[in-house]
């Protein structure tokens, strides 16, 4: 079964990677994007969005991509076994991966992109300019 998430996770990674790096080029202003709990992310397939939530759980892969390290991916809200949605990206050249697991587990984010659901895995993220992350106050 690890070799099939190992699988699954790369192919994810690949296919979004391709997305994150082709960009549109900026046009005019527009509207922010619409605010969604990390649960409701899986009626926005395809939508710009802000997601936000608790970071509660973190995995490193064993293997990085080519030039830019290994990535990371943050569950929200809900972790492993049952995840309800993800973001990944990766940490700093200095700083690797701990660097982001440092700076965002067990907070409160927001993260805006275009929502996605690879077969077999919940909604995500990929996060190729981690300035769309933002750390929340706590909630009191």
């Amino acid at each position: 079964m690890n070799v099939m998430k190992t699988v699954m996770v790369r192919m994810c990674m690949a296919s979004l990677s391709a997305l994150a790096f082709a960009q549109p080029a900026p046009t005019a202003p527009t509207a922010p994007p619409v605010r969604i709990s990390a649960a409701d992310a899986k009626k926005h397939i395809g939508e710009t969005v802000t997601v936000c939530g608790k970071v509660v759980d973190t995995k490193v892969p064993k293997y990085g991509l080519s030039g830019h390290g290994k990535p990371v991916w943050f569950d929200l809200d809900q972790p492993e076994p049952n995840p309800v949605f993800f973001f990944f990206t990766f940490g700093t050249k200095d700083g690797g991966p701990q660097e982001a697991i440092d700076a965002y587990k067990g907070k409160n984010v927001c993260v805006t992109g275009i929502i996605s659901q690879p077969a077999g895995n919940p909604p995500c993220i990929f996060i190729a300019d981690r300035s769309t992350i933002k750390v929340e106050p706590d909630a009191k």
